[in-house]
């Protein structure tokens, strides 16, 4: 995910952040498409439409972010958009150390992200709406992995991403002109979507959406360990109590009841009346 965040930036000087999340929502489609090969029930009814909406949503998600990236700094960003995951786990709640947990969470990607309010208002509603999406993103996620084939869904939703917005791609610019940052685009779309995004379906399968979203707030630790290990960023005081807070608060969290790994929840597996899972 981190590598194909460090490409999109480096074509941000070719192309608008829209049309680059735009790229990124086509090569992610190209590669699903392809690799899946969804059948024709997968294009019809009820299951298109889950499908549709939350590739849409993921998609605005991903174009909300880097628009905001764009204006302020990416650590603002980051806290900003974990107020998506921070209310899904809050309305899966229903215990107080949950809420303590919650509460842990929060402060420790604040913390982590240094917040900076210095970019301008549109950055933050940019940033805003990238949290709203994720939260879309997370209950809609839960919704498609239960349903039937998680990842043939993602391949779908891409490609009907893809086609409602590709006016986007007016703003892809001189990228169309260079094999190189095409290829780029398509790399783009397979890290930091279709390996991330067919994990999300495999771990949504296993546990609750709110667990999920509290397991989500360890993104920013993933971010400090890899720049610590590959980039020598020796974090600051206050990011090492935040990453300690969120760590803290995941363990504080625990398991959701009756939400543990679900036998034979693979690609075959059904949702039975008895089925944990339900529940969400």
């Amino acid at each position: 995910m981190y590598a194909g965040a460090a490409i999109a930036v480096g074509l941000f000087g070719h192309g608008s952040p829209a049309g680059v999340a735009w790229l990124r929502c086509l090569g992610a489609a190209v590669v699903l498409v392809a690799w899946r090969r969804p059948r024709r029930a997968a294009w019809r009814g009820r299951r298109f439409l889950l499908a549709a909406a939350f590739g849409v949503v993921t998609a605005v998600m991903n174009v909300a972010f880097y628009e905001a990236i764009a204006r302020l700094p990416l650590g603002t960003v980051v806290a900003l958009e974990f107020a998506g995951p921070v209310v899904v786990a809050a309305v899966g709640s229903r215990r107080r150390r949950d809420l303590g947990a919650l509460v842990l969470v929060a402060a420790g990607v604040v913390a982590i992200a240094d917040v900076r309010l210095a970019g301008g208002a549109l950055g933050v509603v940019f940033a805003l709406a990238a949290a709203a999406a994720w939260a879309g993103y997370i209950v809609l996620g839960k919704r498609v992995a239960v349903a039937g084939d998680g990842i043939d869904s993602l391949a779908v939703g891409f490609a009907v991403a893809t086609i409602v917005l590709s006016p986007l791609a007016a703003g892809t610019g001189e990228m169309w002109s260079s094999p190189r940052m095409l290829l780029l685009g398509i790399g783009v779309g397979v890290l930091s979507t279709v390996v991330p995004y067919a994990l999300d379906q495999l771990a949504l399968r296993r546990v609750g959406q709110a667990r999920f979203a509290v397991l989500l707030a360890l993104l920013p630790v993933t971010a400090g360990v890899t720049g610590y290990a590959l980039l020598a960023q020796v974090p600051s005081l206050p990011e090492a109590l935040g990453t300690l807070a969120v760590v803290a608060g995941v363990a504080l969290r625990g398991r959701d009841d009756g939400a543990g790994p679900t036998a034979g929840a693979g690609k075959s597996a059904g949702v039975g009346r008895d089925h944990p899972e339900q529940r969400y």
